[in-house]
């Protein structure tokens, strides 16, 4: 069978420049060659069409590591296959090639059997990480998780977890308060050694205590076997102890983290979780290169205002802002990542910077170098979108998604 090749021509996002006049080659399922379109090789120059119509930008396909769901699916309370594999085909056809299902708190037996189900979409290379957030977490802050639910850490569920997911555990969130978690034997430990990611959120815990929990974490990921060597925040400021001058809390702690190159926060930068100048400020704070911006979204993404299962809850979405049915908590995101990526921009950060946080690092805290960047030898993972991000055609691993 003959391998085609592809040349994609239009503004090109690098992890290191944006390119105003850039081909983006692709033979088979592999990125070929990237760069302005005056130094494209001899042997490539045919293949190169007319310049793309203005605003036409290529960006890499984009990687959310915080996913609850899309196009009216939950993966939370998905029971079958082909309803989990709506929710990624949903995320997919606006850009993200790259994603990770997450689950809530739930009892155990749940938590197996959705962890076994999503574990076949990726063994089948539909999904690239399960993420688990919770059941380990403060019942303080809750946010839309069942407290009652809520449950000591528990190493050996840990395993059980990450059995079931056969190699594709990627993060679970966990409070570092919650008795279990820290110590010898703890859920920090057992993550690292299972090759998933802790991740501090929905917690009430002091500084000091995250301090611990990260420094834990940190020395832990440094063993073998583990996805990569930063454990993460969980949509930082969302589930957490507000950050004060004389109790600075989880957030402080994970900033300063990030700061020093030794974990990632993630960021829900929809509009509706953070304010712009926040946003800004974090990315001021610690760069793109410690920042994962995720879309935290449920089944609502895609689809209209309505009442939707999340887990065990239920939530009603109006004007697009997800919150639950019984208060005002906000319940998810009902944006795609390149929605994120656009209200960010629009925030004030730069397009190249947007980018990196939403498709170069969280690649990295997947222990991913083959796909997040439109770099050479890399899966051939390409965004099209026109001058104001919407999406025009997603290419991934060489093939045009419907």
């Amino acid at each position: 069978m003959t391998t085609s090749t592809i040349a994609l021509r239009g503004t090109a996002v690098t992890t290191t420049a944006v390119l105003a006049d850039a081909v983006v080659v692709v033979t088979g399922d592999r990125i070929a060659w990237v760069g302005p379109v005056e130094d494209c090789p001899a042997e490539l120059v045919g293949l190169v069409g007319p310049a793309a119509p203005a605003g036409t930008t290529l960006l890499p396909g984009l990687v959310d590591v915080h996913c609850h769901g899309g196009g009216g699916a939950s993966f939370p309370d998905a029971t079958d296959v082909p309803t989990a594999l709506r929710g990624v085909l949903e995320h997919r056809a606006h850009g993200t090639t790259t994603l990770v299902a997450s689950l809530v708190t739930a009892d155990a037996a749940t938590l197996l059997a959705r962890t076994a189900l999503l574990a076949e979409l990726a063994h089948a290379g539909e999904l690239d990480g399960i993420h688990l957030e919770g059941p380990f977490l403060s019942r303080a802050r809750c946010g839309a998780q069942n407290p009652a639910l809520m449950v000591a850490g528990d190493a050996d569920l840990v395993r059980a977890v990450a059995a079931a997911a056969r190699g594709f555990l990627a993060t679970m969130t966990v409070a570092p308060e919650v008795a279990g978690v820290l110590g010898r034997d703890g859920v920090l430990t057992a993550l690292a050694e299972c090759g998933a990611l802790p991740s501090i959120g929905h917690t009430d815990a002091s500084a000091e205590l995250v301090e611990e929990a990260l420094a834990t974490a940190w020395t832990a990921l440094a063993g073998p076997g583990a996805r990569s060597g930063r454990p993460t925040a969980t949509h930082l400021f969302n589930g957490m102890r507000p950050l004060h001058h004389r109790d600075p809390g989880p957030a402080a702690a994970c900033l300063a983290a990030a700061a020093r190159g030794r974990a990632v926060v993630e960021l829900v930068a929809d509009g509706v979780h953070l304010a712009p100048a926040t946003v800004r400020a974090v990315f001021d704070l610690v760069g793109p290169g410690s920042i994962a911006l995720v879309t935290d979204a449920m089944a609502a993404t895609g689809m209209p205002d309505g009442t939707y299962e999340l887990g065990p809850v239920h939530v009603r979405v109006s004007g697009g802002v997800a919150r639950l049915a019984d208060g005002d908590a906000i319940a998810g995101g009902t944006a795609h990542l390149l929605d994120v990526v656009r209200a960010t921009v629009a925030a004030g950060v730069p397009l190249r910077d947007a980018v990196l946080a939403a498709a170069t690092t969280p690649a990295r805290v997947l222990g991913r170098a083959d796909v997040g960047a439109l770099e050479s030898g890399r899966r051939a993972d390409v965004v099209v979108v026109d001058g104001d991000l919407h999406p025009l055609r997603v290419l991934r691993a060489g093939r045009w998604v419907a």
